[in-house]
């Protein structure tokens, strides 16, 4: 059974509209420059399941789902000095961060605002709803991924994921 992840994205640095454009509908999920957030990637799986997050947005919501494609390797980002995610102790024989890459499965018909998520029975742990959980990468347990998913209307098995 895939494992299930929530992954944060603001949409004025990348949207789910900007993954929809890609080639492939396929990205690498970089930048990521939070320890227990990277530990997450590389606990990830090709196959595993994630929900897209729009975060600092009016409002934050979850607007899609995206599949692990490509399990964790190390991010070369950090390795290119003027990038924004450089990071001069990360090193291609010590790579300190790595990505995954994540294609496209669904983007939701009604995105699933924060608010509206707050409230519903056997979401009370998911880590997004706890105060001040800040992770950009975070494990969705079976139970939470399925209550999200119905209120989604998305169906597991359907064409469309």
């Amino acid at each position: 059974m895939p494992g299930h992840w929530l992954l944060k994205s603001e949409p004025s640095t990348f949207s789910i509209e900007d993954l929809a454009r890609s080639p492939k509908r396929t990205t690498c999920w970089e930048g990521v420059r939070n320890y227990q957030a990277r530990n997450f990637l590389r606990a990830m799986a090709v196959g595993d399941l994630a929900f897209f997050y729009h975060s600092n947005t009016d409002p934050p919501a979850i607007v899609g789902i995206v599949e692990v494609v490509k399990a964790a390797y190390p991010d070369h980002f950090a390795w290119q000095a003027g990038n924004r995610y450089f990071d001069e102790k990360s090193s291609k024989q010590n790579p300190r961060w790595v990505m995954v890459d994540v294609r496209l499965k669904e983007v939701l018909r009604t995105p699933l605002s924060l608010e509206s998520l707050r409230g519903v029975s056997g979401l009370e742990r998911m880590e997004l709803l706890r105060r001040g959980s800040r992770l950009s990468v975070q494990p969705v347990r079976e139970r939470e991924w399925k209550i999200v998913l119905q209120l989604s209307q998305a169906t597991p098995g359907s064409p469309s994921l």
